[in-house]
């Protein structure tokens, strides 16, 4: 994740370094948080991810911009709380690769995700959408398969539900997680 305010914050040439072994067997993701072009750019240049995960305030314009300025696909992150927060996401639609569903924080968070909670799945029950999405926000070994049937997401993501700590990943503990969803 390249936003200084998370435990999990990389800058571009690190990140870089750590996806050497993976480059062109699994997709690069560099998660942000309303970049900067500039940041935009680094990543670019330095990382070449295939997709960037947007997780703050983009609009559908910045969105475009940043999938135009660094040749990458994008991943617009959709934050919920309730069924309100789903009216809009079709404007995303023309924009964005993928979409990723994931819990709306308190206001007052200095982070907008990556805290392990969650929110009501059954929001996500039976509705389609125009791009591949995801559901993500409080998963971890235990409830993915369950968030998985509630939600009818084909796509998951997750962080804190297979770390020890704080940007803490435990092998263990990701392949659980990998092993539910294989089995969900």
């Amino acid at each position: 994740m390249m936003f200084d305010r998370s435990p999990r914050n990389i800058v571009p040439r690190d990140a870089a370094r750590l996806a050497l072994p993976i480059r062109g067997r699994l997709r690069i993701v560099a998660v942000t948080v309303d970049p900067s072009d500039a940041l935009v750019d680094e990543i670019a240049s330095e990382l070449r991810p295939d997709l960037i995960q947007l997780h703050g305030r983009e609009t559908p314009t910045r969105v475009r911009e940043v999938a135009a300025r660094s040749g990458a696909g994008v991943i617009k992150v959709i934050s919920v709380s309730g069924p309100e927060d789903l009216e809009g996401v079709s404007v995303y639609a023309d924009v964005a690769e993928h979409l990723m569903f994931d819990t709306k924080l308190p206001s007052a968070s200095d982070r907008p995700g990556g805290a392990g909670a969650r929110f009501d799945w059954s929001i996500l029950s039976g509705r389609r959408f125009a791009r591949p999405w995801f559901v993500a926000g409080g998963l971890d070994p235990w409830n993915v398969a369950e968030a998985m049937r509630v939600t009818g997401a084909p796509l998951v993501d997750v962080s804190s539900g297979v770390e020890r700590g704080p940007g803490l990943k435990d092998p263990a503990l990701i392949r659980a997680f990998l092993e539910q969803v294989g089995r969900a």
